[in-house]
């Protein structure tokens, strides 16, 4: 059974039955995967698929910022798989050499303004969110969503004080899904899954602010087998419509 962990510095457990072909032989296994808060949703559709074609395996999930999950892995928190909302929280891992192999780039997401359902305050572009009285929510620049939202704003030439900066997208989602704010930069995708509550607004400099989203087997993987089996599931067609259809791009 998929299990969703959200930010802890490690996660683990099993499961019991035969080994399927992501598992080592002689029982099943857990494939423990770190992976940015933006693949919440998504990841968590593909691992009940990928335990159900591969019995015997479980899929664990730690969600959390990627800056968060890089430092968590390059401080020993077990591991086997790592998927970062950008390639700079990557490199961060790949630098410490906890990464077995290159990082593959599986797909990109851009970012929209979410708002209040309905749009309530009329925000049209980048521009409005310097309006005065307008509450606006980031991410922190170390976080991708953040780093990208800087990108953004700079590219519009729109300077703003946020009222908070969150630690990943979802935390900058919730302030608008509660109405603590009037708006918050996120990606397409997050904004797609939370239509009942918020209307996206697209606007064109996010084309400059694109983010790559690397995945990698790491080096200490307690399960190598299963993390490699895991990391070609995401990749596979099964794995690109799942993604597709929830807003990400191809890379």
């Amino acid at each position: 059974m998929v299990v969703v962990l959200t930010g802890l510095t490690g996660c683990g457990g099993g499961s019991a039955g035969s080994s399927g072909s992501a598992g080592r032989s002689g029982g099943g296994s857990t494939v423990t995967v770190f992976a940015a808060a933006s693949l919440t949703e998504s990841f968590t559709r593909l691992g009940r698929d990928f335990e159900a074609a591969n019995r015997g395996t479980a899929v664990v999930f730690n969600f959390a910022g990627s800056a968060a999950l890089a430092a968590q892995i390059n401080q020993g928190a077990p591991a086997d798989v790592f998927a970062s909302a950008a390639t700079r929280n990557m490199a961060t891992v790949t630098g410490a050499g906890n990464a077995a192999g290159d990082p593959v780039v599986f797909v990109r997401n851009q970012l929209v303004v979410a708002v209040p359902k309905g749009n309530p305050r009329g925000v049209a572009g980048l521009a409005d969110l310097s309006r005065p009285g307008l509450k606006v929510a980031l991410c922190a620049e170390q976080v991708p969503c953040g780093a990208a939202a800087r990108t953004a704003l700079d590219a519009a030439s729109v300077a703003l004080t946020p009222v908070t900066l969150e630690q990943d997208v979802r935390g900058a989602l919730a302030k608008v899904r509660l109405g603590e704010v009037d708006a918050a930069l996120v990606y397409r995708t997050d904004a797609l899954a939370a239509t009942a509550d918020v209307t996206a607004v697209e606007f064109p400099e996010s084309v400059r602010a694109v983010n790559d989203y690397p995945i990698v087997v790491l080096r200490d993987a307690p399960h190598p087998d299963g993390a490699q089996a895991f990391v070609a599931y995401v990749r596979s067609e099964r794995g690109r419509a799942v993604l597709t259809e929830a807003g990400f791009q191809a890379p």
